[in-house]
């Protein structure tokens, strides 16, 4: 087993409290905690508005008895299909205080994976914004999937005085057509609410969040997240920055909230400390830098594709950077490079972690005040224990040096797939999480990671899933086999590019690559969109005649580097 010694740790992690125990809590409280202490610290910035934590706090209890009145009982699940606005911040609470659980959907899904997400997890109420791009995909689910009501947030009602006026003004064409029906409920209804009495009866150990991951071997999967599991990964974060000042920190919140790092990290973590969260519903680098030095970021979670824009951009050396104190970076590998030039240009200390949803989802990582191994994922968070097996033998654990697979085992570890025994059996066994990456440790302790047993693709923070690539460009009716890989990519690390063979009797002057690629525009997200599709006669089986990545994957790496 790897397991570091307190002292061993204690010497690499200076001032990181390993000996405490992590107490469970309710992922709730942890706003009301800091409500209490920070009431009138600003809470939310989004678009230079500024909400305070008693306001949030009140938005929180209006809004959960108003879900409370629309029937969400303890165990019922809400989807949250929201970018960054005060609108999920205040909706996630709020589900958990009434007993709910939060189902985070990415806005950017396809209708198809959408209305997937909806019948696997069960949910009956969706919240979205009135926008375009988002909402017709969700009313489409109302008659196919068991959605039954949406509740719709007002993108004018939460921008300044004067953003909200040219809004309404110039952005009309951007707003959705919502039909004034009983399925359909605005927001500020539940907002009107009277404050929600008594909170449900949740424990720390039943389930906060539902967070969707997949696979190339099957549909994507529920993570069961406890209350326990998410609080407990928001205390070991919060003790490997003890340098940090609660209730004077500022985080930038550029990452979506619904993805598992970014609810962690940004938001839980955050909230924690009592920081006021600068929210920006997308990833615009002149604003990101604005933002940057206007409210003096002290706390900047992102991905590497982020750090490399600001490192590229000649506009970087216009903003004053210099009050940004911690950076942690996940998602991807963080490239040496990437890292020494955003700590050269910002003096912050970028550090990088590692971790997976279904571990909600930090495990390791480097240290914030003690050395930072180049290349390594760091060492293991509070609590968590990290061993490396066997690949021939999973009981088998391996020695400092050697490759195998990571396993991690801690309070933050999910309890299970959500109504999928089968998947929870085969990746966990006495609360180990078999992860399907290849690693090794040094003798000091420090993880690293060499490979992947899963296909999943890393693109810029995001993981794109092969399968829901392969099975959307299944749908032409002229294709007849088609794989999906992950190929290097200078900014997101990875892309997807897609090989297919067509039918025999396809046309192939009208199925071009141009063309499939329009042909999956409403079908996937633009994350997922295949960087290169390249047609071929015959694609690489194995002996039984499966479709095989090996072999594509080779040849790619030749054309990369010149060798395998």
């Amino acid at each position: 087993m790897i397991q570091m010694s307190l002292q061993q740790t204690s010497t690499v992690a200076p001032g990181v409290d390993l000996e405490s125990p992590i107490k469970p809590r309710l992922v709730h409280d942890i706003f009301d905690d800091a409500a209490r202490l920070f009431a009138k610290r600003p809470c939310v910035d989004f678009l230079g508005r500024v909400y305070d934590y008693s306001e949030i706090a009140d938005q929180i209890d209006k809004v959960a008895e108003g879900f409370r009145q629309l029937g969400v009982r303890k165990g019922d699940k809400v989807g949250l299909c929201l970018p960054n606005t005060p609108y999920y911040i205040v909706c996630y609470y709020a589900v958990l205080k009434c007993g709910g659980v939060v189902v985070n959907f990415n806005p950017l899904y396809a209708k198809r994976e959408i209305a997937y997400q909806i019948n696997d997890s069960g949910i009956r109420i969706m919240v979205t914004l009135n926008l375009k791009q988002i909402y017709p995909k969700v009313a489409a689910c109302l008659d196919e999937t068991s959605l039954r009501r949406i509740v719709i947030c007002e993108m004018s009602d939460i921008l300044p005085a004067v953003k909200s006026v040219l809004f309404s003004l110039f952005k009309r064409s951007e707003l959705a057509d919502v039909p004034h029906d009983l399925r359909n409920i605005p927001y500020s209804r539940l907002a009107n609410c009277p404050p929600l009495q008594k909170p449900a009866s949740t424990t720390p150990d039943d389930l906060a969040v539902l967070q969707y991951t997949g696979g190339t071997t099957g549909r994507p999967k529920g993570a069961m997240l406890t209350h326990a599991n998410l609080s407990a990964n928001v205390e070991q974060l919060t003790r490997w920055m003890p340098n940090a000042r609660p209730g004077q920190e500022v985080t930038l919140c550029v990452l979506p909230f619904f993805h598992v790092f970014a609810m962690t990290v940004a938001l839980n973590t955050s909230i924690n400390l009592g920081a006021e969260l600068v929210l920006q519903p997308r990833f615009e680098l002149e604003a990101l830098l604005k933002a940057l030095e206007k409210k003096k970021i002290t706390i900047f979670p992102g991905v590497p594709t982020i750090y490399t824009a600001i490192n590229n951009s000649h506009e970087t050396m216009k903003y004053d950077l210099s009050s940004i104190r911690c950076c942690i970076s996940g998602g991807a590998p963080l490239p040496v490079e990437v890292k020494h030039q955003f700590e050269d240009l910002s003096g912050a200390k970028l550090v990088e972690g590692y971790g997976l949803s279904e571990a909600s989802p930090v495990c390791t990582c480097n240290p914030l005040h003690g050395e930072n191994r180049e290349g390594s994922i760091g060492i293991p968070m509070p609590g968590c224990e990290v061993d490396i097996r066997s690949l021939e033998d999973r009981n088998r654990p391996l020695p400092d040096g050697e490759k195998g697979e990571l396993f991690v085992r801690g309070p933050q570890v999910m309890t299970g797939y959500w109504q999928n025994a089968d998947e929870t059996a085969a990746c966990m066994k006495d609360g180990w999480l078999a992860t399907g990456d290849v690693g090794y440790r040094d003798r000091d302790g420090y993880l690293f990671l060499v490979d992947r047993l899963k296909d999943v693709i890393m693109c810029g923070g995001y993981n794109v899933y092969p399968r829901a690539i392969e099975e959307a460009l299944y749908l032409h009716p002229e294709i007849a086999e088609v794989t999906v890989i992950g190929v290097p990519d200078s900014y997101r690390g990875q892309a997807p590019k897609a090989f297919v063979r067509l039918k025999d009797d396809a046309n192939r002057e009208t199925v071009t690559p141009e063309a499939l690629r329009a042909f999956l525009e409403d079908k996937i997200s633009r994350i997922e969109m295949p960087r290169e599709i390249e047609l071929r006669d015959e694609l690489p089986k194995t002996m039984v005649g499966k479709l095989s990545k090996k072999e594509l994957i080779d040849e790619e790496r030749l054309k990369t580097t010149g060798h395998l």
